[in-house]
């Protein structure tokens, strides 16, 4: 399969105490965007915000070589609760700061100085991209539509997120 065609597995985790099945809105939806960018979806999962579950449920992930990305929407504010953060940064062996100052320069058009209230992060754990998103709709929409959809996405230019994958678990000899 060529780059410009290429179909990438993602992981979808929502976490929250307070939705289910029946009430999350932001995993479904983001589920259903990455179909329609032709990728598609391994595995999903509600957890609840404890950090065990959280990195436990992404270690899965990241040894599963179907595996090239997961977006865990949830847990990224500032109250006691939230605590994707402190889950999934000490999975990562590079962090990507880009994705934290790009996802609130987007959000600020949204939400205005209110984006200031997440810890929004990304990073690479062992080849495979670790994206942590608010769990709001409107943060998931400007996350994907915004970001994340042109970075998983093989034209687009002047590169891309793709493009690196094969170089992601490269040593220096």
């Amino acid at each position: 399969m060529g780059a410009e065609t290429r179909s990438l597995g993602f992981a979808v985790m929502t976490v929250s105490d307070s939705r289910d099945e029946t009430t999350d809105k932001t995993g479904p939806w983001l589920r259903e965007r990455i179909a329609e960018a032709r990728h598609h979806v391994v595995d999903h999962a509600l957890v609840t915000d404890e950090v065990a579950a959280i990195r436990t449920r992404c270690e899965t992930w990241i040894a599963d070589d179907r595996i090239a990305a997961i977006i865990t929407t949830g847990g990224t504010g500032l109250t006691g609760r939230d605590v994707t953060p402190e889950a999934v940064r000490p999975l990562f062996d590079k962090e990507i700061d880009g994705f934290s100052a790009v996802f609130h320069m987007v959000s600020f058009k949204s939400v205005g100085v209110s984006t200031l209230q997440s810890r929004a992060l990304a990073g690479i754990a062992r080849g495979t991209y670790i994206f942590a998103i608010p769990g709001s709709t409107g943060a998931v929409k400007d996350a994907w539509d915004e970001v994340l959809r042109h970075e998983f996405d093989p034209a687009h230019r002047p590169c891309n997120l793709v493009e690196l994958m094969p170089r992601l678990t490269e040593t220096k000899a």
